[in-house]
């Protein structure tokens, strides 16, 4: 497929894409980061000087799901759209989106401008018919794929969940042992603040009256953060209502397991997703 490369493609420099999903995956994975560096040596070798090929790794640890943060592919879709570029290197379709609507924009401005698409199985012009289809296919796969790996995640959650196994951020006065057993918090302070609020509620009948008895005489409450990074810290702040009435209704404190009480529904602004909403 070296045909597809002519003159005017060489008179330009090539771009290097790298990405990988997660930190994680870019620290765990490293052959794979290897691999995707060592696509400028292929570009050398299809006959783009050193000095031509730049490399673009700042979307390392960036999803292809979406565009957004990834610095580096707005850079050289930008570059693309300019007529600036000879051809974009990725390791593979995944790499450079897994969205199909980002696929068929980034093929069809690479068409208007005669960018080539270099991956590690071929060399494709999307204004050629058959790379146009080979083109569409990966991208369909990439987006396919994806998919059916959050098929399989939501699965094997779900698995885990039947049997009691899967473990969700524990409720307040309670963490995970070293064995994966729910237990007391082993700061007291934290297990009698959660113990004086269901006493309150006995005598006060209302999640309201909880929560104007609490900022009456100034109490703070307890939250550890479960978020990455934290790893259980805890931090003490005001007792909002529906804190008290998310703590009342949490079968956790009863000692049931429950699992998929609510689900969640992304909310889309301007063709972005810009949070999610719990339901």
């Amino acid at each position: 497929m070296t045909t597809a490369i002519r003159l005017q493609h060489h008179q330009r420099p090539v771009y290097v894409y790298l990405r990988q999903s997660t930190p994680g995956q870019v620290h765990t994975h490293r052959e794979s980061t290897a691999r995707q560096y060592a696509l400028a040596e292929r570009a050398v070798e299809l006959g783009w000087d050193r000095s031509q090929v730049h490399i673009l790794d700042q979307d390392l640890g960036k999803s292809g799901t979406t565009t957004e943060g990834r610095t580096d592919f707005h850079r050289f879709m930008a570059a693309v759209g300019l007529g600036q570029v000879g051809a974009v290197f990725a390791l593979e379709a995944s790499r450079l989106s897994r969205s199909q609507a980002d696929w068929h924009k980034l093929m069809d401005i690479c068409a208007l401008t005669d960018t080539l698409i270099v991956d590690q199985d071929g060399i494709y012009d999307p204004n050629a018919f058959n790379d146009r289809v080979s083109l569409g296919f990966k991208g369909t796969w990439s987006h396919t794929e994806l998919h059916a790996l959050r098929l399989r995640l939501q699965d094997a959650k779900l698995h885990k969940a039947r049997k009691g196994e899967l473990r969700c951020n524990p409720p307040t006065g309670y963490i995970y042992d070293a064995g994966g057993a729910l237990v007391l918090d082993p700061d007291e302070s934290v297990v009698a603040a959660v113990a004086r609020l269901f006493q309150q509620f006995q005598e006060l009948g209302s999640a309201f009256g909880v929560m104007r008895a609490w900022a009456a005489q100034g109490l703070p409450f307890p939250r550890r953060q479960w978020l990455p990074g934290a790893s259980g810290a805890l931090a003490w702040g005001r007792l909002s209502l529906s804190r008290v009435l998310a703590i009342l209704h949490n079968p956790r404190y009863t000692g049931t397991y429950v699992y998929g009480r609510r689900r969640s529904q992304p909310v889309v602004e301007a063709g972005q997703v810009t949070r999610i909403r719990t339901l």
